[in-house]
């Protein structure tokens, strides 16, 4: 299993209480429920209206089980930002 790093920006850092954590996982799916599984509250509602960035590409509307993480990568969670 690739070791990433996931960070939090805005809400999604505010609902997992910290800026960034590691996790093990092969594809941003696997990511994302150990995320969902280590925080089950707001977190999750908050992921629901999240965009990734994984090693600073955007993942747009592929499919999570398809985006492949490579080891010592960084998984992205961007909340939807006001303004612009």
């Amino acid at each position: 299993m690739a070791k990433v790093t996931v960070r939090y920006w805005a809400a999604a850092k505010a609902a997992a209480e910290v800026a960034e954590e590691p996790y093990e996982a092969d594809t941003l799916a696997e990511a994302l429920a150990a995320v969902r599984e280590r925080h089950p509250g707001e977190l999750t509602r908050v992921l629901l209206r999240c965009s990734f960035l994984v090693d600073g590409d955007p993942v747009g509307t592929r499919g999570h089980e398809t985006v492949r993480l490579a080891d010592g990568g960084t998984v992205e969670v961007l909340p939807p930002f006001a303004g612009g």
